[in-house]
């Protein structure tokens, strides 16, 4: 258990949240919502023990760990990705050491019945017990396992992590937090430096991790894949919702409605209170009557709408020139990076009006192609652009572009030209970038603002080839459906890189994956590639790993079986299932006498009742209890499948 007890936190005067207070249980799956500026990476730093809050605390049980993925890691240098990745078990091989210590001191000690000789019994078993959640004995096949499954090539593995970019260092940090097993993890949009089968492959790890998890996400399916429970933070309180982000915003809107309902009774009735204080206030025998209702509304607490950021932005891309039916051809197109084939030999064509999505792992050619077809990039082969193509191209990179010393306004006012000088301010308004805002240096704008004035710097010029990568990165939700609306009704022809499901859904007509220097193209969106590809569930892959038993082996098996075999089998299993059953109730009992502890325990008044010390005593014993009946019932489990 896991208690934040009256947080608050503020900012030149003003409080970014405050007296908030929730728990999260050892296996807790929590999306932390809310909109720009509303202190979802602050409260990430302040569970993660890097920030401070002004008031209230954290409570975590003793000795507990926390790995947090956050977006501005420090460079690593001087070790191999399996090197750097292994550096995840030093926890490991000093509770090994510690083990040894205890146990040759132990050897040595004749205070059977001291305090310090059961504090290290007590000891060894949580020792032990860490060890066995770690897994210590298999840490090689471990570390391949999920190296592999970020991405990684196992040839790669020795190659020094300096050589790769910020985005596959970030991999890596996620691999060292996700192996070194801690109780919590803290993952602050995790999902921005991986391909779709890596964040697929993440989606499935996470589902059986032994700890608690709390991600920051933009990426609707993610949240809805991996979340179970949803905590918002909103007009500086936070609300709970036992749901995953889609179920969450129908339940959020439940939420508001009732609040506006609440809202307009409560002004109904100050407005009635009001005309009655006005009423009696000038009678001699009413005003003591017209002093008591005046005092009911001073004590009155105002009921807010806690309403989501209305503010978004608004755009569509400038109706572009025709162009001829063929926008791009690519015949025999091969790229290298000196000694490393990216693309070899690949042909293409690209069609007016096609919106494209180039799919596959990173490094595969993604973005080597794009830069190809925007002129950026060198290559061998033939590509040709079509009759009156004209190409806007957005990057990776394209917030890092833009000069930080220049103004938001200054920024696109040197590169408009023509007519579009004249609707600067519109367009920058229609950008969230009104008012003062507009006089921003950019160097002061968070990742999401340089996102929005990246892209609104593209719609300077009418073009009629979009060619768009990864454009979804640092967006929130609501800019994400507002860019896509636009791509879906954008006139012209459109090339997407992107990871993004939800974004890329019902969105495109044809596939690109890049995979082994070729591409291959699939019909549809997204989820037709998915379908296609199989790789949406990995169960494909567990059923061709299964072996297959022929109907005649089967049969042979079943004359060889004797009746007497048959009938010790059939008690054998009567018994297992009636012990398992009885194992069954009695878990279902202690996680209800759990639950209950955990209940009192989420009041913010539980620690500060003279008896709490007792309840969690009664608590972790319950827990205690529970693990070791779990342990009974997975034995007794073992010995059915056995059987």
């Amino acid at each position: 258990m896991i208690a934040v007890q009256n947080l608050s936190i503020h900012f030149g005067g003003e409080f970014l949240f405050e007296d908030v207070s929730f728990a999260l249980k050892e296996n807790d799956r929590v999306g932390l919502v809310g909109k720009n500026g509303a202190g979802k990476s602050t409260l990430l730093k302040i569970l993660s023990g890097i920030q401070k809050p002004d008031t209230g605390n954290v409570v975590l049980p003793k000795d507990s760990l926390i790995g947090y993925l956050h977006q501005d890691l420090s460079k690593m240098k001087g070790k191999s990705v399996f090197e750097e990745t292994q550096s995840a078990f030093n926890e490991a091989l000093q509770l090994d050491k510690r083990l040894h210590e205890i146990e040759h001191d132990l050897t040595v000690r004749t205070d059977y019945e001291s305090d310090t000789y059961h504090d290290l019994i007590n000891e060894i078993g949580e020792i032990s017990h860490r060890l066995e959640i770690i897994n210590v004995a298999t840490i090689d096949k471990q570390i391949e396992l999920v190296l592999t499954g970020l991405g990684f090539d196992r040839e790669e593995f020795d190659r020094a992590v300096e050589t790769f970019s910020g985005g596959w260092q970030m991999r890596i940090e996620l691999a060292k937090i996700l192996l070194s097993k801690p109780e919590l993890v803290l993952l602050d949009e995790p999902t921005n430096h991986l391909d779709i089968e890596s964040i697929q492959w993440l989606e499935k790890y996470l589902e059986t991790y032994p700890g608690a998890i709390i991600l920051v996400s933009h990426d609707r399916t993610f949240l809805d894949n991996v979340t179970k429970r949803t905590i918002e933070i909103v007009n500086k309180k936070v609300f709970d919702y036992p749901a995953a982000y889609s179920k969450f915003m129908e339940l959020r809107k439940e939420r508001i409605d009732q609040q506006r309902a609440s809202q307009k009774n409560q002004e109904k009735y100050i407005q009635h209170t009001e005309q009655l204080i006005g009423k009696f206030r000038a009678k001699a025998n009413k005003a003591k009557f017209a002093q008591s209702l005046i005092k009911k509304l001073d004590k009155l607490e105002e009921i807010e709408v806690d309403d989501e950021e209305t503010a978004s932005i608004h755009f569509y891309f400038p109706k572009p020139q025709r162009s001829g039916k063929m926008v791009v051809h690519g015949k025999h197109l091969t790229k290298n990076y000196d000694s490393k084939n990216v693309l070899n030999n690949i042909d293409f064509e690209i069609h007016r009006g096609d919106k494209i999505a180039f799919v596959g792992k990173n490094g595969e050619g993604k973005s080597t192609l794009s830069k190809i077809i925007a002129g950026i990039e060198k290559y061998q082969g033939e590509l040709q652009l079509g009759h009156n193509v004209s190409l806007g191209y957005y990057a990776q990179n394209q917030a890092d572009t833009l000069s930080g010393d220049d103004t938001v306004f200054d920024t696109i006012d040197h590169a408009a030209t023509g007519e579009m000088r004249s609707h600067i301010r519109a367009l920058l308004g229609a950008f969230l970038f009104g008012g003062e805002a507009a006089f921003k240096k950019v160097k002061v704008l968070s990742g999401g603002e340089k996102s929005r004035l990246a892209l609104c710097k593209l719609l300077l010029d009418p073009t009629n080839l979009l060619i768009l990568d990864e454009p979804t990165n640092h967006l929130d939700m609501r800019s994400k459906d507002v860019l896509k609306n636009a791509i879906k009704n954008y006139d012209g022809t459109v090339i997407i890189v992107s990871h993004d499901r939800d974004f890329l859904k019902e969105m495109t007509n044809r596939v690109f994956e890049f995979k082994d220097h070729k591409i291959k193209e699939y019909i549809g969106d997204i989820y037709n590639y998915l379908e296609a590809k199989k790789i949406s569930s990995l169960s494909e892959l567990e059923i061709k790993e299964k072996p297959v038993i022929k109907k005649q082996e089967v049969k042979a098996f079943v004359l060889k079986e004797n009746i007497e075999d048959k009938r010790n089998k059939e008690r054998e299993l009567h018994k297992l299932k009636k012990d398992i059953e009885k194992a069954e109730n009695e878990i279902a009992n202690l996680e209800k006498e759990i639950a209950a502890f955990e209940n009192k325990m989420q009041d913010p008044t539980f620690y500060q009742n003279n008896n709490s010390a007792e309840t969690l005593t009664a608590y972790q014993k319950s827990k205690d209890m529970l693990a070791g009946k779990m342990q009974i019932w997975e034995g007794l489990q073992l010995k059915l499948e056995a059987v």
